[in-house]
């Protein structure tokens, strides 16, 4: 594993965790408003329909955004993409051979393995392309997530704003 992989393995684990810290907020605040809810009750038997709260769960951006998804998950298994290698196929060489001797075929050689650490290089640039990309999505989501549990803690703690001035 090079240093890139194991850099962009070790942000993945870090978005996971955030994600995950995320839905332990929601589930959270999913209990808190169900203790709001019976506090808020007349004599502990029923909500007062004036007093009804609007269930954030039942929006379309919470359905979207906490929805169970496979984003920013690593492939370890190694590249992705595979890009094509440019340049000379097998059977002629990289450079005219004139006197056909050692120095030539060093040369050659040494061309070769220059084209297949470029090759290697942008197949490596490919890979990390990728995953950025995913984690860009995984942050995206933590956003969403983010976004849609703060309105739920404010409204949360207007109601018991509320419930504590009575």
């Amino acid at each position: 594993m090079t240093a890139g992989s194991n850099m962009y393995l070790k942000a993945t684990k870090q978005l996971d965790a955030i994600d995950s810290g995320m839905d332990r907020i929601n589930a959270e605040m999913r209990d808190a408003e169900k203790n709001l809810e019976g506090l808020e009750k007349c004599c502990g038997l029923c909500v007062l329909p004036w007093k009804r709260s609007k269930n954030v769960e039942k929006s379309a951006a919470y359905s979207k955004t906490f929805k169970g998804n496979e984003d920013g998950k690593v492939n370890a298994s190694g590249p992705r993409q595979i890009v094509g290698q440019n340049g000379v196929g097998p059977g002629s060489g990289y450079i005219q051979k004139i006197t056909n001797d050692a120095r030539e075929g060093e040369m050659e050689e040494n061309l070769q393995q220059v084209s297949t650490m470029i090759g290697n290089l942008r197949n490596m640039a490919c890979d990390m392309g990728n995953e950025i990309g995913n984690q860009n999505v995984q942050i995206e989501r933590i956003k969403g997530k983010t976004d849609i549990s703060q309105i739920r803690i404010e409204v949360a703690n207007k109601r018991a704003n509320a419930l504590l001035t009575k």
